[in-house]
């Protein structure tokens, strides 16, 4: 057996079998890549994995320290530090399965180096640019998608090939009569946990240009007969006979058309550098718009103090919270995008007031205890910003007189109490006649 899976055949074996099928518990991915690494070893030490089990304390020890050695030069070319310790993690992992010790430290030079790392260059805004040219509809969606919200490729489509990123998962989206439409930009992509690559749910945004882009291509998509619908994946196999019966596509697929992209353009990166466009970009924000770090690591996937309150939460923030968000990152955006029209200073005085707003009447609900209908946040969400204020201190008075005076605005008392109750705000309608009672009202 050749190409990626020739160290599958290792899998007849039980023992090896149970091994791997307890990794890939925990990821697919960690599994397939352990039994290649696994075999990789065997093969150079021409050794079976069960004779593994049989050596010595001293031959298992003396086996990874040499196979280091021999290793590192083999065949002439040089292997990093960094891969060298990925081969014999497996092959501790398989130890540990057994219950049998590995307990001599092996000392690996250069382990925290990334040769192919080394000179890699994070793009440009204007590369970026040339980066969207040098691709299709569907190829520059990929790369905005990244490079705007910080997703891992593995979300637009899984290592199996079996989920992705779908229409659902965009709740700002609409699609109605073969058209796409925005309820709010900036746009929410969420990630749900089983594309997450810590299994935690979690979302971040895309501005006008990648909301444009998502629009262009699911329409195209719609013109050429395709229904889509709520399940419907955003990235899809290019060809239509095969995205019929393929819907999703491949985490390694989504890699190789982004990179071929991203050649196009003249760039030699990878297409993980675009998650790392999106990092860098934001991290100028933070100085420079006030954007807060949390949000930044939260859209990224990042365990923190965001994520600790959404799991709390089982997943729901406040609408408050994820609107700030919204307009943090819609203050941000110019520092992602490449047109010069990043969100319009309108738009984020929109998203503003809408967040004033939503606090306002939150304020009123909590603190006053009043159940608002639907129909009365709808009005109240309506009205300007001072007309919303006037109404809400017409509100707060009305609920005012309630408790103060089990709902009247009208109140008779002794004429000797008069000061004091003028002192806390109340107003003199009358004095009786006789001058012994008043009546006193609240302020209008």
């Amino acid at each position: 057996m050749t190409g990626k899976r020739r160290h599958f055949d290792l899998l007849k074996d039980p023992d090896v079998r149970r091994w791997y099928n307890n990794i890939k518990e925990g990821s697919q991915i960690t599994a397939d890549t352990s039994i290649r690494r696994l075999g990789l070893f065997c093969e150079f030490i021409k050794k079976s994995p069960g004779e593994l089990l049989n050596l010595s304390d001293k031959e298992r020890n003396d086996l990874l320290v040499d196979f280091i050695g021999a290793f590192r030069n083999h065949d002439g070319k040089e292997r990093s530090g960094s891969y060298l310790q990925a081969l014999i993690k497996p092959v501790r992992s398989w130890y540990a399965f057994h219950g049998v010790p590995v307990t001599r430290k092996v000392k690996i030079k250069g382990t925290n180096a990334r040769p192919s790392l080394k000179n890699e260059r994070v793009p440009t805004q204007d590369e970026l640019k040339n980066i969207f040219l040098a691709g299709d509809s569907r190829e520059r969606l990929a790369c905005a998608i990244m490079a705007f919200s910080g997703v891992r490729p593995q979300v637009l489509g899984n290592y199996t090939g079996s989920d992705g990123l779908r229409v659902s998962d965009i709740p700002d989206m609409e699609i109605k009569e073969g058209t796409v439409s925005f309820t709010k930009v900036p746009v929410r992509l969420v990630v749900r946990s089983e594309l997450s690559k810590k299994d935690n749910e979690y979302f971040s945004f895309i501005g006008e240009e990648g909301a444009r882009y998502l629009k262009l291509y699911l329409e195209e998509r719609m013109k050429d007969g395709e229904q889509i619908r709520a399940d419907s994946p955003i990235i899809t196999p290019s060809k239509k006979a095969i995205r019929e019966s393929v819907p999703f596509i491949a985490t390694t697929n989504i890699g190789d058309l982004i990179r071929n992209t991203i050649r196009r353009s003249g760039l030699i990166q990878r297409p993980y550098v675009l998650r790392k466009y999106f990092d860098t970009q934001l991290l100028q924000a933070e100085s420079k718009t006030g954007l807060k770090r949390d949000y930044r690591v939260f859209w990224m996937g990042h365990t923190g103090d965001m994520e600790h309150e959404y799991t709390l939460n089982h997943g729901i923030l406040p609408e408050t919270v994820i609107d700030d968000m919204r307009v943090q990152y819609a203050k941000a955006v110019r520092y992602l995008e490449t047109e010069e029209h990043g969100i319009k200073e309108e738009d984020v005085a929109k998203i503003t007031n809408n967040t004033m707003k939503e606090t306002a009447l939150m304020i009123l609900e909590t603190a006053y205890g009043m159940n608002l209908t639907d129909k009365e946040r709808e009005e109240l969400m309506g009205f300007e910003r001072d007309e919303l204020l006037e109404r809400l201190k017409q509100i707060f008075r009305d609920k005012k007189a309630q408790i103060l005076n089990n709902g009247n605005k009208h109140k008779t008392i002794p004429e000797r109490d008069l000061e004091t109750y003028l002192n806390q705000g109340w107003e003199l309608v009358q004095i009786y006649p006789r001058g012994d009672k008043a009546v006193i009202k609240l302020p209008s």
